[in-house]
């Protein structure tokens, strides 16, 4: 790998919060817990942030929500990542986090593209009403900021081409309080098809005074270095690129240092991160559990290595840290690194689609002041 020539990078001011490495781990259902958490922050420095919650299951007291509100002890700072689209729920959630869960940053999810979610006006789909989006950030705001506790939030461009609101998102958010603003360069019909659109990135940062992070297409500590140049933007937000590369926080971290690259790491090196993790997910969740939870890894830690079908299907049902020791030590821990999968997307793709799917009317009135909508206690969703 070719050695890095930028000069240290300051990094990132969230309010009070400094963290030294501009990257933030987007949170990701069923994939950022709190062992994931700690394996990647024993990489480097950045935000690493709580798989997403509902603000009126967390206020509701909901058994399931209060599983996922789980810290590792190594965890100095929890951040904590709040879906809601009721102003009083979210209000309400972020007094809660602050006062009883020692959180430092929360982060209000506007991004997410999935039908589930955007049919009931939440998401990707919820900044159209840009009342309502200020209503919502001006009660977080309000609730956060006694505990010195900056409050952020996440978005996308908007629904589609013709239906564009991350200017307008970047305007509330400042007048509202906000910290800062990420933005994923895709609309919600794009979901996370297509190339992420870095122009749109550099755009908002022209835009406002408040940080903005971009996040879309981040796949090697280059990429984010690239996009910081490209657009201005005070820091990245990393998802899908780290999954089963949780060493891609330890490259950043160098990058932004303006140290050089890392070299790759061998099958043996991927293999021990493996072992690492499902030691952390059994640690958190018991020996059953955390090699279950494991199991939907392994595909992202092998892709493009040469380890047979066999092998492959052996590690994906193991059901003991035992079993999974024995079908390690059959990879060969020489192999090098696919250098054809760097630069290359993983996790899920798919389609752009042919229309957002909006309540009904939703697309008439794009204030939406007094709108009134309701939140699901259990809604898990990404952006």
């Amino acid at each position: 790998m070719t050695a890095t020539t930028a000069a240290a990078h300051p990094g990132l001011q969230l309010g009070s919060l400094r963290v030294a490495t501009p990257v933030v781990l987007a949170p990701m259902a069923g994939v950022t817990n709190a062992a994931f958490r700690r394996l990647c922050a024993e990489q480097g420095a950045g935000l690493y942030v709580c798989e997403m919650i509902t603000s009126r299951g967390l206020v509701e007291g909901d058994e399931t929500t209060r599983r996922m509100l789980v810290f590792d002890d190594a965890e100095q700072v929890r951040s904590v990542q709040l879906y809601g689209t009721d102003p009083a729920y979210v209000g309400k959630a972020a007094e809660i986090l602050c006062a009883d869960h020692g959180v430092a940053h929360i982060d209000l999810n506007f991004g997410c593209p999935v039908p589930k979610v955007t049919r009931k006006g939440g998401g990707g789909a919820l900044p159209w009403k840009r009342g309502l989006l200020a209503r919502i950030l001006e009660e977080a705001v309000a609730a956060a900021t006694p505990y010195g506790v900056p409050v952020t939030m996440k978005t996308r461009k908007g629904l589609d081409d013709d239906h564009l609101t991350y200017l307008d998102a970047g305007r509330i958010a400042q007048e509202s309080g906000c910290a800062a603003i990420a933005l994923h360069g895709r609309t919600v019909a794009q979901a996370y098809s297509g190339e992420a659109d870095w122009d749109a990135i550099a755009a908002l940062v022209d835009h406002v005074d408040i940080p903005v992070l971009g996040n879309g297409d981040i796949w090697e500590a280059a990429d984010a270095l690239r996009m910081v140049e490209q657009t201005g933007a005070a820091g990245v937000v990393v998802g899908r690129g780290c999954l089963g590369r949780p060493w891609l926080f330890r490259d950043l971290a160098a990058a932004f240092a303006g140290a050089e690259e890392v070299a790759l790491p061998t099958l043996g090196e991927v293999a021990a991160m493996m072992r690492r993790h499902a030691e952390l997910l059994c640690e958190h969740m018991g020996e059953e559990r955390g090699c279950k939870e494991f199991r939907k890894h392994v595909s992202w830690y092998l892709k493009g290595f040469r380890a047979g079908g066999d092998l492959r299907r052996s590690l994906a049902l193991v059901s003991t840290l035992a079993e999974l020791d024995a079908r390690l030590a059959e990879l060969d821990p020489a192999e090098p690194f696919p250098v054809s999968e760097l630069g290359s997307p993983r996790g899920r793709q798919g389609s752009p689609r042919s229309k957002v799917v909006l309540p009904e009317g939703w697309l008439d009135d794009a204030d939406g002041s007094d709108c009134v909508l309701h939140e699901a206690v259990d809604e898990t969703t990404g952006g």
